[in-house]
């Protein structure tokens, strides 16, 4: 056999080296990009409220996460992992959990976390960062303007609230009102906020303003004024746990008038803690699991054999969200942070469980609310 010489093993060993790296360059791209046609991998960052007095939302939405993570990877264009973190529902540790996500490189986009005062102190730390970050049920206002790297699904409170509130004024000839909100968390008062303007809109009588904070369990005081007045409706602006029991309470000391509440009580958890005292309450919300639509139905039966139980607003919500992250991923193309931000920002008319979605120009949903009130025990569409 005839030897090889020495340069000739230099050029075979050169030529390896080049094949060697391209194949190295090539097999690092495509974990991340979808290179003519491929799967595109993501991680994904979730800060979620799982303990605390609120866990109910955090589960729910985590559910939802999860629900639209499986089906997703199941059609193989687009691959996503779950980074989940919990936050309690407290900004010094949804801020600690966006921090710790974020000096993560692979994690391409943040979702949640759960309250508005939650993203009021991580969505300008992800903005800084330039990850694009996506609430779900974070719906204060100015939310989307904390920077271009903020969206939001989730329809806010000035959209909701004014929609529910001129039905109920309609319907029962409203002329005086009572309002009762939380005054020491961001989504409380910016609900507060909105009923208050649309009040002044409306040219409604206030007979008194009334507040409470979070974890309050006796509302005698507040309720007894308000009772006292004689309102033809109370505006409440409370998160479910606090909005339930305030709706208990009352009822018990002989207040029938009606209520119009913010998204915290768009929750089956409001009926499990009130039972009938939650009769009369009146909410705003793109999500009713009675919509005859085969999109919803099937989410709501896929939902129940996954969780054992019925999907809320926030699954929903959570679980349109995962999709529209899975659909700025394949526009952009790969898995970058500044293509998704970019592919985000462009998404019109995306058909989800919730309807027609887009964002408008500063990252906010668009979409219109349907309005729905508690009667006999569950939410109805109201007519």
């Amino acid at each position: 056999m005839r030897q090889i010489g020495k340069k000739s093993l230099v050029l075979i060993s050169a030529l390896m080296l080049v094949l060697l790296a391209a194949c190295g360059g090539n097999s690092s791209q495509s974990s991340g990009e979808g290179d003519k046609g491929g799967t595109i991998n993501a991680k994904i960052g979730v800060i979620s409220y799982l303990t605390g007095p609120g866990a109910a939302y955090g589960e729910a939405i985590t559910n939802g996460f999860k629900l639209a993570q499986k089906e997703i990877n199941e059609k193989g264009k687009v691959n996503i992992e779950l980074v989940i973190e919990d936050s309690a529902g407290k900004q010094e540790q949804a801020l600690s959990a966006s921090q710790k996500l974020m000096s993560d490189d692979e994690i391409v986009a943040l979702l949640g976390p759960t309250l508005s005062t939650e993203m009021n102190v991580v969505g300008p730390e992800a903005d800084l960062n330039g990850i694009p970050i996506m609430g779900t049920s974070t719906t204060a206002e100015g939310i989307p303007q904390i920077g271009e790297y903020v969206f939001r699904n989730s329809i806010p409170e000035a959209l909701a609230i004014p929609v529910a509130m001129e039905k109920a004024v309609k319907k029962y000839d409203v002329k005086k009102v009572a309002l009762i909100y939380g005054n020491d968390d961001v989504f409380t008062k910016s609900g507060f906020d909105t009923m208050k303007e649309e009040v002044e809109k409306m040219d409604l009588e206030v007979v008194t303003t009334q507040t409470f904070q979070k974890g309050q369990s006796d509302y005698n005081a507040q309720l007894t004024k308000i009772k006292g007045l004689n309102p033809d409706l109370i505006l409440a602006s409370a998160l479910y746990n606090e909005g339930a029991v305030i709706m208990d309470q009352a009822r018990k000391m002989g207040i029938t008038v009606p209520f119009v509440g913010g998204n915290g009580f768009n929750s089956p958890e409001v009926i499990n803690i009130a039972g009938k005292a939650a009769d009369g309450l009146f909410v705003a919300t793109p999500w009713f699991s009675e919509k005859e639509d085969p999109k919803v139905q099937e989410f709501i039966k896929k939902y129940e054999t996954e969780y054992g139980k019925k999907p809320d607003q926030f699954a929903a919500q959570a679980y349109d969200a995962l999709y529209i992250m899975a659909e700025g991923l394949k526009n952009a193309g790969e898995a970058d942070r500044d293509a998704l931000r970019d592919a985000l920002a462009e998404i019109k008319d995306l058909e989800g469980i919730l309807g027609s979605f887009s964002f408008d120009k500063d990252g906010d949903v668009e979409m219109d609310p349907i309005v729905l009130t508690i009667k006999d025990g569950k939410f109805q569409i109201f007519e």
